[in-house]
């Protein structure tokens, strides 16, 4: 990604939320509780993050009888039951046990849509209750992801002895594990959290009984509208999207305050002021809680991670830090460039420590953070959460950039924080795919070289596999890449035209 170019067509409208329903699972042990999760697969939505059993409703939800409910209500409880069923094997409808093998078949016969959910349930003598379905929250997705659900949660008691088998197509890993045990992880790094999943496991691990929990579940802090207005998908890293002129598909930038204690506010890019005043309401927020702002960071210089900047910094009376060639192109000043290897540590409880990555290729001060206890890293524009990043000379070299991609491979990096889109739980994965994706790019365009063409032309047939107003961009990456294999001795450029060697 990069700064918003003159000519191509405007981001994708915002999408509309599709209606889903979560089966918060969960089973008492003792005095307190222990609920089902599982990480989603790598290539489905929230990929890499741990999450209650869910998905959309499907229009045969609809017809499936439950008692006490009906209408979309019904629909909703409909689908947690299904969803639980098909992706961990817990079936919560009321009747005669089915033996194993026969809910084992029931449920394969499901997912292979050779059955219908109600068709299942009646010749087993199976009935869903909406009673056993406990309304607990409603949750939209942000605006800044590209899949959106209005999600509805419902607090379900397994069956007595329930054991979850996971569905190999949606889930890595899971099964029953404690709130505290939960929280433990996300604290940690280990396991990433959406806000739902996150307050479901904060109240659960105080559980006293159903209904005070069900209350507190449905009356989330900080969720106006049902959009979650902190995501902290680990414990010190907060994301927060900010409208921004950058590159479709993106219509945001993400800024983060990192901290558990003092609080370092990386690349806040909206220079429209009402953008900006929700950042500067969220640092407010936290410093009632008693944290304190320390400083503003910049990753790079570009418009979209910038335009905030001297603003906030303003406001809030702190020192604005970055690389000294970013700070030879801001238009105010900065009060400490860093370099590569150097430490900033937040004091809070706990503490954090980021170690300071210099990562030249879309920007010559470029910079990274990498938190020295979870790996995580907030990498700017390294990666996408989106879409790929684009190389434009002279600024970017795509040589230093496949090189430090290299290195936070390398090193290796946990979960990789962008400036656009998601968290990407799998570092060094996601960064083996970028790898594999430029050298394919590569390829194509030494292919495309051939005796004496132009730009123009290696683009035409070298990003043939994308669309035609996206060429003004891919030419600019494709120079990159020419400027490469030209230093390599693979290339010559002779006035416009381009010659394979």
């Amino acid at each position: 990604m990069s700064e918003a170019l003159p000519g191509l067509p405007e981001a994708p409208p915002v999408a509309a939320p599709k209606d889903a329903a979560v089966a918060v699972l969960f089973r008492r042990v003792g005095s307190g509780v222990e609920l089902c999760w599982m990480r989603r697969e790598k290539k489905l939505f929230g990929g890499g993050f741990y999450a209650f059993p869910g998905g959309r409703v499907d229009l045969e939800d609809a017809h499936v009888p439950i008692e006490g409910a009906a209408g979309s209500d019904a629909a909703l409880r409909v689908a947690a039951a299904r969803e639980a069923f098909e992706e961990v094997g817990v079936l919560c409808a009321r009747g005669p046990r089915p033996s194993g093998p026969d809910l084992a078949e029931f449920r394969q016969a499901l997912l292979d849509k050779k059955v219908g959910f109600a068709a299942g349930l009646a010749k087993r003598g199976l009935s869903l209750h909406a009673a056993d379905f406990r309304a607990a929250g409603r949750w939209i997705t942000p605006p800044f992801l590209p899949k959106r659900f209005d999600a509805h949660l419902f607090l379900v008691e397994a069956p007595v002895g329930a054991s979850p088998a996971l569905h190999a197509a949606e889930a890595a890993d899971g099964g029953w594990v404690s709130p505290a045990a939960a929280l433990e992880r996300w604290a940690a790094g280990t396991a990433l959290l959406h806000p739902p999943n996150l307050h479901a496991f904060q109240v659960l691990a105080e559980f006293k009984d159903l209904d005070d929990a069900r209350a507190r579940l449905a009356s989330p802090p900080h969720c106006p509208n049902f959009i979650a207005s902190r995501l902290e998908f680990q414990r010190g890293i907060r994301l927060f999207p900010l409208e921004t002129p950058t590159l479709p598909p993106a219509r945001h930038t993400n800024a983060y305050v990192l901290g558990n204690g003092e609080l370092l506010i990386v690349d806040p890019g909206a220079s429209e002021v009402r953008q900006y005043a929700r950042l500067l309401a969220l640092v407010e927020g936290l410093k009632a809680e008693g944290k304190r702002p320390r400083a503003v960071f910049l990753t790079h210089h570009h418009g979209d991670h910038i335009g905030g900047a001297k603003a906030v910094k303003e406001r809030l009376g702190i020192p604005l830090w970055c690389h000294a060639r970013t700070a030879d192109r801001l238009s105010f000043p900065a009060d400490q460039v860093f370099e590569d290897g150097q430490v900033i540590s937040l004091a809070g409880l706990p503490s954090m420590s980021f170690k300071v990555l210099h990562t030249p290729g879309h920007a010559r001060g470029h910079l990274c953070l990498l938190d020295e206890a979870s790996r995580a890293c907030i990498c700017g524009d390294m990666v996408s959460g989106l879409s790929t990043i684009v190389i434009d000379p002279p600024e970017g070299d795509m040589t230093d950039y496949l090189a430090q991609l290299v290195r936070l491979r390398d090193l290796p990096v946990g979960t990789l924080y962008p400036a656009h889109g998601s968290a990407l739980p799998d570092g060094p994965g996601t960064l083996k795919e970028y790898l594999l994706h430029r050298e394919f790019r590569e390829q194509r365009v030494l292919a495309a070289v051939g005796k004496g063409r132009t730009l123009a032309e290696i683009v035409a047939q070298a990003y043939d596999d994308t669309p035609v107003f996206i060429h003004p961009v891919a030419e600019r990456s494709a120079q990159a890449i020419l400027i490469k294999l030209v230093r390599e001795g693979k290339v010559a450029r002779n006035e416009d035209r381009y010659t394979a060697l």
